[in-house]
């Protein structure tokens, strides 16, 4: 009987740690994007961006895929690179350009910071097709300093927030304007006026010039009527005798 529920024992002991073994591991926590930021503690505004804009759901059902293709780059705007813009600069944007501001800070490609080195500019970004010369963004790098041209600002990569080899995400210190945004155009040249005499222009000496003979002729017809004036006076008075 004693051997018999020492086997029991045993018997149950082994299947026990067999199935343990064998057993499917926990999944692996996958990281959001709004958890990555809320980590660094000074993204509320491209927070709330990503948020109202849905971009977030898009990005996160990205990093959920167990076997990413490219990855993902996404450069944060910090809440003071935010602050740094002229008031009213958010709310002046519509829906849609509120959605291509977030969507040029992500590129749709996984890239390290030594990558950086060697980017062939210009980079695509999820707002636009470099081929069509929309949204495009330029990095370069001298040593370990990174920078990010838009044709608007000139934005400097600060440091690494999060990185695996899904999406990397680097805290940049200006907010990326998309130049089909928030560049200007130039201003038209103006008009060439064209003068009333037939396009000759007078200069203002010949001007002068001309204003001088004038007075000098009025002068001698004044000159030459009063003359004839002070004759006929004189005849009227002493034509008689």
């Amino acid at each position: 009987m004693r051997k018999l529920l020492a086997f029991s024992f045993l018997f149950f002991f082994f299947w026990d740690k067999t199935l343990a073994q064998i057993a499917p591991a926990p999944p692996i926590k996958v990281d959001n994007i709004t958890s990555i930021l809320e980590k660094g503690g000074q993204f509320t505004t491209f927070i709330k961006l990503l948020k109202a804009t849905q971009v977030a759901d898009q990005l996160n059902d990205q990093l959920s895929t167990p076997d990413p293709n490219d990855g993902l780059t996404v450069f944060a705007p910090s809440d003071s690179a935010f602050s740094g813009l002229k008031p009213g600069t958010l709310n002046s944007l519509s829906d849609k350009e509120k959605l291509q501001l977030v969507q040029f800070h992500i590129l749709p490609t996984l890239m390290s910071t030594s990558q950086f080195q060697t980017a062939s500019n210009p980079l695509r970004t999820q707002a636009g097709d470099v081929k069509g010369g929309k949204f495009p963004l330029n990095v370069t790098a001298d040593g370990n300093q990174v920078n990010v041209t838009t044709g608007v600002v000139n934005a400097t990569v600060e440091n690494s927030v999060f990185s695996d080899r899904r999406i990397a995400v680097y805290q940049v210190d200006k907010v990326l304007l998309p130049f089909e945004i928030f560049g200007t155009a130039p201003e038209p040249a103006p008009a060439p006026v064209v003068p009333e005499n037939g396009g000759l222009v007078s200069s203002p000496k010949a001007a002068v010039k001309g204003t001088d003979v004038a007075g000098a002729v009025s002068l001698k017809f004044h000159a030459l009527a009063m003359g004839f004036s002070s004759f006929a006076v004189f005849w009227a008075v002493f034509g008689g005798f």
